[in-house]
């Protein structure tokens, strides 16, 4: 296949143009990789700076556990007592045996 002067002109331009696009590619895949090393360089940072469990020292506390058990105590104070204290809208506490 012989490729003719006018073709030439056409053929030419287009292949710079493909790898300038090639070019651009790989730069954008390259720049993609880079931003998200540095989103994670960022994150692993910030997660070292950062407290993330704090179970052992709430345990250190001895007044905490003494507090809620009395706030669990107080709740179920409170059930009892709201369950005493409710009685049914229509149903009343005598009962009629002279039928």
């Amino acid at each position: 296949m012989s490729l003719k002067g006018i073709e030439l002109q056409i053929a030419i331009p287009k292949t710079f143009d493909a790898g300038k696009i090639a070019e651009q590619k790989l730069q954008r895949s390259q720049i993609a990789h880079d931003q998200a090393s540095v989103l994670t360089d960022k994150q692993a940072e910030k997660n070292k700076e950062t407290v993330l469990e704090a179970h052992e020292f709430s345990k250190m506390d001895p007044d905490k556990k003494n507090r809620e058990d009395r706030q669990e105590n107080d709740e179920e104070k409170r059930k009892d007592e709201g369950e005493k204290k409710t009685e049914h809208p229509y149903k009343g506490s005598f009962v009629d045996f002279s039928g």
